[in-house]
């Protein structure tokens, strides 16, 4: 580990540095976890191309991209071509005094770049190589490419998202690319617990398709002991009843889940249905989840003839778990999003206050915090070459006549009043 540099980062991970050479989102998102902890996180990009998560995202205010701040936030970013062998040395140079070095291209890419584990090992014994892909480093599909939408549906979530009566549908966002990066964090946490024991450094192995497959519950298991696949439900979750979206007399929609006996006798006293306490087919929670369906007809009659917030108040009432379902103006509207300060706001360049989502979990002792938005492309290169690397002018004048690293004098434009 390495003494504390930035006085303006702050939480547990701030003796950390992290070489984040991964690109799009997999292995930056990782590095975004790492960062919002406190760890110093130098992004290696492309000199003059930078990470294509510059450029994504469907709204391009200023034609900027909205999703690069979010997912860079925290980072310093350094133009070095790996690619060329001036910029591999550089990469080398980098890890000697690093924990962890972040990588997510297809498995064998390091490998050619002369920036394979075994090599770096031989620098830096103490270093964490985290590597996220498709497939993993192994196996007979490990060579294949292999994107977040690939390992949602070989893990076996894209097969049970969406309405029976359609094809397997999205998630709506990169949920396979976050998985597997929050798990390659949670593995190199992991590993560097074992660092501080013994002193060695270890490869840690995220694929995205495993990542997936370790968030399937029981999925394969029911399976190999019943021969049951699961379906697409929809809304619902089979024989787990009351638990669904209802409509209301404004025509919104609110999530009631009351499946358990004691909630659901409250639920049935806030409708004024003590009927159905006494009917066989809703006594129990058995009894309910084969009756599914009629059920969910009786209880969205009811929530039919009330607004939103008057059903609201009555599941408020009656201790009913209940919520609306959220679109961002409710979550930057909410009480309770504020009050947690769940949305934080923060400077940027061409945006001015920028909202986005907090850190997450919350540490009671040493919370995260986000201190800057995504860098401008090789916004600390002078910073990484000349204060880190402890590089001469001469060598990197040369160095930016061949392309290998980027210009030194990028900086990030002025916050505007």
């Amino acid at each position: 580990m390495n003494e504390a540099r930035d006085a303006t980062r702050s939480g547990p991970l701030t003796d950390l540095r992290v070489i984040e050479m991964g690109q799009l989102l997999a292995g930056p998102f990782c590095g975004q976890l790492f960062a919002d902890f406190g760890a110093e996180v130098i992004k290696v990009e492309q000199p003059g191309l930078g990470d294509p998560m510059r450029e994504w995202g469907r709204e391009k205010p200023h034609g900027k991209s909205l999703w690069w701040p979010v997912v860079a936030r925290n980072k310093k970013s350094v133009e070095i071509n790996a690619r060329e062998p001036e910029g591999q040395a550089l990469i080398r140079d980098l890890v000697r005094n690093a924990d962890i070095l972040l990588e997510n291209f297809r498995p064998g890419t390091m490998e050619r770049w002369g920036l394979d584990y075994a090599t770096l090992r031989e620098l830096n014994p103490r270093l964490i190589m985290v590597r996220v892909s498709g497939y993993g480093q192994t196996g007979p599909y490990a060579s294949r490419a292999g994107y977040g939408a690939i390992g949602e549906a070989m893990g076996g979530l894209r097969y049970v998202v969406g309405d029976p009566s359609a094809p397997p549908s999205r998630m709506g966002i990169s949920i396979g690319d976050t998985l597997a990066a929050t798990f390659a964090c949670l593995g190199a946490l992991t590993a560097l617990h074992h660092v501080q024991k013994t002193g060695r450094g270890q490869v840690v192995d995220s694929a995205i398709y495993e990542a997936v497959l370790a968030v399937m519950e029981s999925l394969v298991t029911e399976y190999d002991q019943t021969g049951y696949v699961r379906e697409r439900t929809g809304a619902i979750l089979p024989n787990i009843a009351p638990s669904n979206v209802y409509p209301t007399r404004d025509g919104r929609f609110t999530l009631i889940a009351a499946n358990q006996d004691t909630v659901f006798k409250r639920l049935a006293t806030a409708m004024d249905r003590a009927d159905l306490l006494a009917d066989p087919r809703y006594i129990t929670h058995t009894a309910r989840g084969q009756h599914q369906t009629e059920l969910d007809e009786i209880i969205a009659a009811w929530t039919r003839t009330l607004s939103a917030d008057a059903l609201a108040a009555l599941m408020e009432q009656h201790g009913v778990p209940y919520g609306d379902i959220y679109r961002a103006p409710d979550m930057l509207a909410d009480a309770h999003f504020k009050a947690r300060h769940a949305i934080a706001e923060v400077l940027h360049p061409a945006f001015g206050s920028l909202k986005m989502q907090n850190v997450a979990p919350r540490l009671s002792d040493t919370p995260g915090s986000i201190v800057s938005c995504g860098p401008e492309l090789g916004q600390h290169n002078r910073e990484v070459f000349e204060g880190i690397l402890k590089m001469e002018r001469s060598t990197l004048s040369a160095l930016m006549e061949k392309g290998i690293i980027g210009t030194l004098d990028k900086n990030a434009a002025e916050v505007p009043a």
